[in-house]
């Protein structure tokens, strides 16, 4: 979650044996009274905690009116190698980077991952303001506030600028942002909706110009799911009135909801705070992976309080498989909302464990 709560898997195959005792990580606590996340050092990396993303999705238009959805997220994730090793070849964090195009005019969805450990100044997450590099993908953030985002897939590239319009949206209470049952299942985040996005993509050879809006999650966390969850759904979503709406749910082994939240900010500016008991996603029309077999809840109702919205997907098949570097399987993808039979944003949908329990 993006969410990104996002999806990442980190298998204790990926890291060497350690030299010394491993790590403690530092834990998500609730804010203190008047205490808050603080910008700009906030935007940038926090290696003492175990796992952080950086998660960006929206949609583009090319210059014929066709839509696009995209996706790309850097995650950092520090090992359980002892930090005061001084061997540079110590993988002490790594950096792993998915990406993704969706493209309803022929239903498939292009992706690419990868990732490598921390050094030599090849790939890093830079502390005091966002700066992430894994090789030649890059996203860092300028003294405007505006990001430069730049992917290269042996399918697909990107190079996009993305433009803040409205201010930072804190997830939870003030940033601090539950995930379960027990306080230390948490995640510090913080959201920004409407980004505005210019630039360009190249497929198949052929360069494209593209606008539209995304929308960026940044979290960072040592604990956050809890052992009985299985997976989430979460959707971030750039309203068509200027509004946000983040909600997720995290589901238990049994398919039971563990625990919900939701984020509204309405086009006045509002903010909106919804509790476990007053979201919920319920699954209208289910797709099945020809890959996988697992099968996907692809439309869906989300609730919110007393407002019902409808989630219907750009296209079908948007299931990332990303075996090759997180081992995760999910689905991630473009999606339109609707409220009272209205158009009312269009987002992003993310579901996790529909293959395998999920990990970070």
């Amino acid at each position: 979650m993006s969410h990104r709560f996002a999806a990442v898997v980190l298998a204790a195959t990926l890291a060497l044996p350690a030299l010394a005792a491993a790590p403690a990580f530092t834990p998500v606590i609730p804010l203190a009274a008047g205490q808050a996340l603080a910008f700009p050092a906030d935007y940038g990396a926090h290696p003492d905690y175990k796992t952080e993303w950086w998660y960006v999705t929206g949609w583009l238009e090319t210059p014929d009116g066709k839509p696009l959805g995209f996706q790309v997220t850097f995650f950092r994730s520090a090992t359980t190698h002892d930090r005061a090793n001084p061997s540079q070849f110590a993988p002490k964090q790594l950096i792993i980077g998915h990406a993704a195009l969706s493209d309803p005019s022929n239903g498939k969805l292009l992706h690419d991952q990868r990732s490598a450990r921390e050094g030599f100044g090849l790939s890093y997450a830079r502390t005091g303001d966002t700066n992430v590099k894994l090789e030649d993908w890059h996203m860092v953030r300028a003294a405007d506030g505006s990001y430069v985002v730049h992917v290269d897939g042996p399918q697909f590239q990107y190079d996009l600028t993305l433009q803040p319009s409205q201010p930072d949206l804190l997830e939870g209470e003030r940033g601090y942002s539950r995930k379960g049952p027990k306080a230390a299942q948490s995640s510090y985040y913080y959201s920004q909706p409407h980004l505005q996005v210019s630039g360009s993509i190249t497929r198949l050879g052929k360069k494209t110009s593209v606008r539209g809006a995304a929308w960026l999650d940044h979290e960072w966390s040592s604990e956050a799911l809890d052992p009985e969850a299985s997976g989430w759904d979460w959707v971030g979503a750039n309203l068509s009135d200027g509004g946000a709406l983040m909600a997720f749910e995290v589901r238990s082994k049994t398919g039971a909801k563990l625990w919900a939240h939701a984020t509204w900010r309405d086009a006045s500016g509002k903010i909106m705070q919804f509790a476990p008991d007053q979201v919920s996603f319920a699954p209208q029309r289910r797709w099945r992976s020809p890959r996988t077999n697992a099968e996907y809840p692809v439309a869906t109702r989300l609730t919110t309080g007393d407002t019902v919205w409808e989630i219907v997907p750009l296209q079908d098949d948007q299931e990332l498989d990303s075996r090759r570097s997180t081992g995760a399987v999910y689905w991630e993808g473009a999606v339109t909302l609707s409220r009272d039979g209205k158009p009312a944003g269009r987002a992003y949908l993310e579901m996790t464990g529909y293959v395998r329990a999920m990990k970070l």
